[in-house]
C-alpha cells in the first residue's frame, strides 16, 4: 500500500500567517475533547434537537425532484429574497429591497465572514462587547482588523450606551463598527428598546457601522426582539438565518439585510468564497419564511419550560446564572471552591459527572469563571445532566 504523503519539508513555512495567529474554535475544541468520554451528556453544541418542520423538507424534496440543479443567482433565489423581505417586515416593521439590499449566505457564520471581508482594512477597529461568540475574534483579525472585547459581566452582560461611549472616547477614530449579538451567545441576555435606542445613538454620533448578529432574534421568552436596524438602517448590518429559529443547522442559510451598496461589497465576497447556496436548501428555507412564521413559536415554549427547568435545577445547587431572555443557552457562576478556573471545572464535571458543558472563557473577557450549557437538548438529557451535575456538585464541592 502506498504510503500517505509527507508534506515537503520546505513548503511547511508557506502558510497564511495571520492564519496561524489566530485559534481554532474553543467551544468545538472542548466538545471534540469531551466527545470521547463514554456516557456523557453533552449540553455543548448550540443546535436545535427538534427535527425540522415538515412542510419545510418536504419543500426541499421538491426542489430535488424538479431536477432545481443549476446555480442560483450568487445574491441567492429571488424567491428566498422575496421571502427574507416580505418576513423581515412581518416581523421587525423592517424594509428591505430583496433585489439589491439582501444577499443569502451559507449560513449566519458565512455572512458574518464576507461581512467583515468586505468591510474592514488592516488596522480598523471593531467594538465587540463579551462574553459572546467565539466566531467573532478570528474572523475579524484575519481581515488585519482589531477586535476591541468590552467585557460587560459588571453590566449583567449588556453593553450600555454609556461604556460604549467610554470605549469609543478612548479607541479613537480606527473604531468602524460595533458587533452586537442578541440574544446573546452565551449569556440568553436580551437587549431592551431603550438600551437598543441609546446604543444606537452612539453609533450614529460616532459614524459607524453597526454588525448586528441577530441568529437567535425569533427566540425570545420575556418581551420582543427589538432590532437597531430599526433606529438606524442606514448603518445596520443585519445578520440573520434559519438555523436556530427552525432548526436548520444543517441547511446552512443565513442572510445579509443591509443598505444597496454594503450588499453589493459583501456579495462580490460572498461570490469569491461560496459562489451561491444549494438550491434545495434556499427552497426550504422561502418555504419556512413565507408560511412558517409558527414554527418559531412552538419551538420557543419547548425551550421555555427547558430554560425554566435548567435554571431552577442550578439554582437548587446553590449555583449562580445568569437570567437568559432568549436564545437556548444558560450562562452559570461555576462554584467558588473553583475560583475562575471554568475550564478545571468543565473538564472534571465531563470526566466525573459525564455532564459537558463549554468554559465560559471561551466566549472572550468577562466568561472566565462561568459555565455555558445549552437548553437545545431533549428533556431526558436535561434531567440526567442536571441528576448527575448535582451528586457532582454535592460530593465534589460540599454545596447543597
Amino acid at each position: 500500500m502506498q504510503q500517505m504523503p509527507n508534506l515537503a519539508s520546505e513548503l511547511r513555512p508557506v502558510v497564511n500567517q495571520r492564519l496561524t495567529e489566530v485559534e481554532a474554535s474553543g467551544i468545538r475544541a472542548f466538545d471534540q475533547k469531551i466527545s470521547k468520554i463514554p456516557g456523557i451528556v453533552k449540553l455543548t453544541i448550540g443546535e436545535p434537537d427538534l427535527n425540522t418542520p415538515e412542510h419545510i423538507k418536504a419543500a426541499a424534496v421538491t426542489s430535488i425532484v424538479q431536477n432545481d440543479s443549476h446555480y442560483s443567482a450568487q445574491r441567492g433565489t429571488l424567491a428566498l429574497r422575496n421571502a427574507i423581505s416580505g418576513y423581515l417586515e412581518r416581523s421587525q416593521e423592517l424594509t428591505y429591497d430583496p433585489e439589491t439590499e439582501i444577499v443569502v449566505t451559507v449560513g449566519a457564520t458565512e455572512a458574518l465572514t464576507a461581512t467583515t471581508f468586505a468591510l474592514l482594512n488592516p488596522g480598523d477597529k471593531v467594538i465587540v462587547p463579551t462574553p459572546t461568540f467565539a466566531l467573532y475574534f478570528p474572523i475579524i483579525s484575519l481581515t488585519g482588523a482589531i477586535p476591541v472585547m468590552v467585557d460587560t459581566s459588571a453590566d449583567q452582560f449588556v453593553l450600555t450606551p454609556e461604556r460604549l461611549t467610554e470605549v469609543l472616547e478612548r479607541e479613537g477614530d480606527a473604531v468602524k463598527a460595533v458587533l452586537l449579538n442578541y440574544p446573546s451567545n452565551p449569556t440568553g441576555v436580551e437587549y431592551d428598546v431603550e438600551t437598543v435606542k441609546g446604543l444606537a445613538q452612539v453609533i450614529r454620533e460616532h459614524h459607524l457601522y453597526a454588525i448586528s448578529d441577530e441568529i437567535y432574534a425569533e427566540l425570545t421568552y420575556d418581551f420582543d426582539h427589538y432590532s437597531i436596524a430599526k433606529e438606524i438602517p442606514e448603518r445596520t448590518i443585519l445578520v440573520n438565518g434559519l438555523s436556530k429559529s427552525h432548526a436548520m443547522t444543517g441547511y446552512r442559510i443565513g442572510y445579509v439585510a443591509a443598505p444597496a451598496e454594503v450588499v453589493a461589497n459583501i456579495t462580490k465576497m460572498h461570490a469569491f468564497m461560496v459562489t451561491a447556496p444549494s438550491n434545495p436548501a434556499q427552497a426550504a428555507a422561502a418555504e419556512a419564511l413565507a408560511n412558517g412564521d409558527a414554527d418559531p413559536v412552538e419551538a420557543k415554549e419547548s425551550y421555555r419550560r427547558r430554560r425554566d427547568f435548567i435554571r431552577d435545577a442550578l439554582m437548587a445547587m446553590g449555583i449562580e446564572t445568569v437570567a437568559p431572555q432568549g436564545a437556548f443557552y444558560i450562562f452559570a457562576r461555576i462554584p467558588a471552591a473553583y475560583g475562575q478556573d471554568d475550564v478545571k471545572f468543565a473538564e472534571e464535571l465531563a470526566a466525573k459527572a459525564l455532564v459537558g458543558g463549554t468554559p465560559g472563557s471561551a466566549f472572550g473577557a468577562g466568561g472566565e469563571g462561568y459555565i455555558r450549557f445549552s437548553y437545545a437538548a431533549s428533556d431526558e438529557s436535561l434531567k440526567l445532566a442536571m441528576t448527575r451535575m448535582s451528586e457532582f456538585v454535592g460530593t465534589e464541592i460540599g454545596v447543597h
